[in-house]
């Protein structure tokens, strides 16, 4: 029984007391468009500063139409550092249900930034989207995922309005500076 009491409270811990630590991130939006991209790629910058972190999109350090791979290429990353950046942040859209959970597959940052998104930021049959954010730390490790879940969406709109209202909330609950 006491066995079982132990398992019980380390997994609890480990599933709900897990805090995301980063100071200064590279933010990098995964999608198709790229107006989603930039869009969502800049609202995350904004919110994350407002939050008291230090924070660039990735059009900052690659040109435009270059892959998002060349972000691990070594004059790209001295770059990353000189600018204090310790965390990168991948936003994707994890689908259109709020009943996802954070992924758990072990993806190395190479393979996420390999990865093509096949989600849109809206779509018309959906009234729920669900973001995920994927963090890597500049040894391109996973240090966590969380997601964002925004419902009662009718357009693209109306989704920017809710990720800007619900991102902070997630920010204080679950990230750590």
């Amino acid at each position: 029984m006491k066995a079982l009491l132990t398992v019980f409270l380390f997994f609890s811990f480990a599933v709900f007391g897990q805090q995301i630590k980063f100071k200064n991130a590279l933010v990098i939006g995964q999608f198709d468009k790229s107006e989603d991209r930039y869009a969502m790629e800049l609202n995350l910058v904004e919110i994350l500063q407002q939050n008291g972190y230090k924070a660039f999109p990735s059009f900052n350090f690659l040109k435009q139409g270059e892959s998002l791979g060349n972000i691990i290429n070594d004059s790209i990353r001295n770059v990353i550092k000189s600018k204090g950046i310790d965390a990168y942040v991948v936003l994707s859209v994890r689908g259109y249900d709020r009943k996802f959970k954070p992924s758990e597959a072990k993806t190395t940052f190479k393979d996420m930034l390999e990865m093509t998104s096949i989600y849109h930021i809206y779509r018309d049959e959906a009234t729920s989207v669900t973001f995920e954010f994927t963090f890597f730390d500049l040894n391109n490790q996973l240090i966590g995922r969380s997601l964002l879940k925004c419902g009662n969406v009718s357009d693209r709109d109306s989704v920017m309005k809710r990720f800007r209202k619900k991102l902070p909330k997630l920010i204080l609950k679950n990230w750590k500076s």
